[in-house]
């Protein structure tokens, strides 16, 4: 299976992902121990493939990524 994502969706998706992975209550979140599995290979695919994460303007970069999304979305979960 391929799932393709823009560098925007995968940098934003990757941070999102190493922030709320390891908490306690995303832990309890995850009711089936085998999706795990899947989410440490999304997890790890996307920090492979995402030179950004090591750049030292990822703050930046993250943030731009962000606003471009969230631009994207329009009204859609707007608060």
């Amino acid at each position: 299976m391929n799932i393709e994502l823009t560098d925007d969706q995968a940098l934003v998706l990757s941070d999102w992902m190493s922030r709320v992975m390891h908490r306690e209550d995303f832990s309890a979140l995850v009711d089936d121990r085998a999706v795990w599995s899947a989410l440490f290979r999304i997890s790890g695919a996307l920090e492979t493939q995402l030179p950004a994460v090591f750049d030292s303007s990822y703050s930046e970069q993250l943030d731009a990524a962000r606003r471009r999304l969230v631009g994207e979305l329009g009204e859609f979960r707007e608060r």
